[in-house]
This record gives structure tokens, C-alpha cells and sequence, in this order.
């Protein structure tokens, strides 16, 4: 391995107050944001959010309207891209294709004037696990191969930061899979910052230290993939990064460390340590999966103190791993629950009459 790294100081990387415009239009709006060294990062967003601008920017590919860029406390803004500590690996891999595997993983040390290149090049192959396909050319490999080339040449000039532009939006849903454990084994062994752009939510949570969710040019939510899952602070993050039912409500009291909320005719509690919202109207939420379905007669099995809704079930959707419900709530609303499948055959049916029900400290609270 002492042949993929070296002992050089890999430092953070940090945009402070990044703006970008095009004409009228506010691509990225006022971004600081630092992405810890040697860490995942999963900058994650809809189409047409900025992720994608704000990586580019990264990469000295567009110049900032305004904001700096650092690497640690040097100021790489202005750089051109090849000055820059950072390579970046897109979706289209633009490989080579006339260079075989070995030699499309070398051309940067070559490049570099590089004499003895192969002991770098053979352990770079071997980190990607592609030692044994080094004279094939691009178009003998599978998706997933070609990916980890790509991977693998950016990787081997040792760049303190490696940018991904959707990289695994080309492969089917499997080997996508298997390359996020793939590039989140990889990432490990070398200690690179990795940037990873994405709109797939289950991509991010799967491979990132660390998830910021972007909308509109701005950074909504970062931290923790479970911990913005589990906590979302906007009903917009709380339904990009999953499902989220929510129900509009306003606090009526307290029970000990509870809220009280009373929502379209019933009451909810909330732990107070779980709201978000600054005022006593507010978005009360709870993810599909953290939800349990009874029949309606079963009323009695419901521990005390948990969340209860009834309602009328309106569709169901097996899907192997859980079953998920629609149901119908008496003010019209329409709830997503998932139930795990450990139960062969003892599901609910569209048109019966149920209650569902969780526990409070599933419950978050957001500003309405």
C-alpha cells in the first residue's frame, strides 16, 4: 500500500460563502460548508440544485461568482484544474479507449514524467481488484470494471481530494450496490477525501460519513446519514431522504418531557427534544417504517402512550422484504406504512378498517 499513499498531511476542504449565478438564475447560494479530511462525503440533492455546479467549482471546471475555496488554509480559488489537489471521476468514466487497463491507470504518471511506473500502477490494480484484467482494453470490461479504472487513475496521482459526478448512475440497481460497498471499501484503504455528488438517497446514506442535503442552491440539512434520516429539520429533508408522513398540528401542552400536539382532531406526543420548530404551529412527522398496522379490532394491543391514527387501508404493495400500506385517515390524509414481511400471508386488505400506531420517540417536529 505504501506505493498508493504517502505520509503527506491530507487537510480539509472548505468553501466559505461559494456563490454561483448564472445571468439571473442562483445556481449556488451562499455555501460554508467544511468536508473533514481523509472522510466520505455525500453531497446529495434533487436535479438542478447546485450539487453538481458546486462540484465543478471544486474541480476548477466553473469559476465562482463569489466565495473561496481551500484546501486546509490554502486558497486554490483561482487555481486552473490541473493545479488544483483534486481529481474527479464523472459518470461517463472517459476512459481510454484505445489504452489498455494498465496504461489508462498509468497516463497520469506518464504525464508527470514518471519513469517506473508499474509498481504504482500493479498496486493501484490490486486496490481496485482488477490486477488480473491489466492488458484488457475498456470496451472487455463490465460497467462496474471500467468504473473502478476510472477510480483507480484518479487515485494513483494521490489528489487530497477525489470528486465523483454520479458515477454509478449508469449501472443497473445491483452492481450499483455492489460498487457503493466497492468505492466505500476503497476510500478506507487510501484515506482520500471523497466528494460524492448524487441524487440517489439510499447511494448516500449507504457509502457517506457525512450527508448534506442541498435544494434551491442552499445546504438544508448535513450530518450523519442516520442522524438526518432519523431528525430531518425540514419537511423537505424529510422527504427527500425517505418518506415521511406529516401531519400539520399546533402544541397544546406539555407531558413531562413531551409535547402535546393536537392535529386535525386527536393528540400527539412529541419528545421536546426532537422539535425543531421555533413556534407552536408545526409539522409533526414519522417515517413509514417506524409505523405498526393492526387490524381495527386490535385497538387493545396498543401499548399506552404510543401515536394512534385510524384509518381505512386504500392500496397494498408486496415487495418481498415488507409490505407497504396505504391507509387512509378519517380527515382524508393518506399515510405510508411498511411492514416488515415476518408473517407469511397475515396482511391486510384494501377496504379494511385498521388503527396504526407508533411509538413517541419516533416522532419528530418541524417548522410548519
Amino acid at each position: 500500500m505504501s506505493t498508493i499513499t504517502n505520509a503527506r498531511n491530507i487537510e480539509d476542504l472548505r468553501l466559505e460563502n461559494l456563490v454561483k449565478t448564472f445571468g439571473d438564475f442562483v445556481a449556488v447560494d451562499d455555501v460554508t460548508l467544511t468536508i473533514p479530511a481523509g472522510s466520505f462525503f455525500a453531497l446529495l440533492g434533487a436535479s438542478g440544485c447546485g450539487k453538481t455546479t458546486t462540484l465543478r467549482m471544486i474541480a476548477g471546471l466553473e469559476d465562482p461568482t463569489s466565495g473561496t475555496i481551500k484546501v486546509g488554509n490554502a486558497d486554490i480559488t483561482r487555481l486552473r484544474a490541473f493545479q488544483r489537489p483534486v481529481n474527479t471521476v464523472f459518470q461517463s468514466y472517459a476512459l481510454f479507449p484505445h489504452l489498455d487497463i494498465f496504461e489508462n491507470v498509468a497516463f497520469g504518471l506518464r504525464r508527470r514524467g514518471i519513469k517506473d511506473v508499474t509498481p504504482a500502477v500493479e498496486a493501484m490494480l490490486e486496490l481496485v481488484e482488477l490486477a488480473p484484467m491489466a492488458r484488457r482494453k475498456p470496451a472487455q470490461l463490465s460497467g462496474g470494471q471500467q468504473q473502478r479504472v476510472a477510480v483507480a487513475r484518479a487515485l494513483i496521482n494521490q489528489p487530497d481530494v477525489l470528486l465523483l459526478d454520479e458515477p454509478l448512475g449508469a449501472l443497473d440497481l445491483k452492481l450499483r450496490r455492489q460498487m457503493q460497498i466497492e468505492l466505500k471499501r476503497i476510500q478506507t484503504e487510501v484515506g482520500t477525501t471523497f466528494v460524492h455528488v448524487t441524487h440517489d438517497q439510499e447511494e448516500a446514506m449507504t457509502m457517506a460519513d457525512t450527508v448534506a442535503v442541498m435544494n434551491a442552491g442552499r445546504i438544508e440539512q448535513m450530518g450523519h446519514p442516520a442522524d438526518v434520516y432519523e431528525l430531518p429539520k425540514t419537511a423537505f429533508v424529510a422527504n427527500f431522504l425517505g418518506q415521511a408522513n406529516l401531519f400539520g398540528g399546533s402544541i397544546s401542552g406539555r407531558d413531562g418531557e413531551d409535547l402535546v400536539v393536537a392535529t386535525h382532531g386527536i393528540s400527539m406526543r412529541l419528545p421536546s427534544s426532537r422539535n425543531s420548530a421555533s413556534e407552536s404551529e408545526l409539522l409533526v412527522g414519522v417515517r413509514p417504517e417506524k409505523i405498526t398496522i393492526l387490524d381495527a379490532i386490535d385497538v387493545g394491543k396498543i401499548p399506552t402512550g404510543n401515536n394512534v391514527v385510524t384509518g381505512t387501508v386504500t392500496d397494498v404493495s408486496y415487495t418481498g422484504v415488507s409490505t407497504q400500506y396505504l391507509v387512509e385517515a378519517p380527515w382524508g390524509q393518506v399515510l405510508n406504512v411498511f411492514e416488515q414481511n415476518v408473517i407469511v400471508g397475515d396482511r391486510s386488505e384494501v377496504g379494511d378498517p385498521v388503527v396504526v400506531h407508533w411509538a413517541p420517540e419516533h416522532t419528530f417536529g418541524l417548522g410548519s
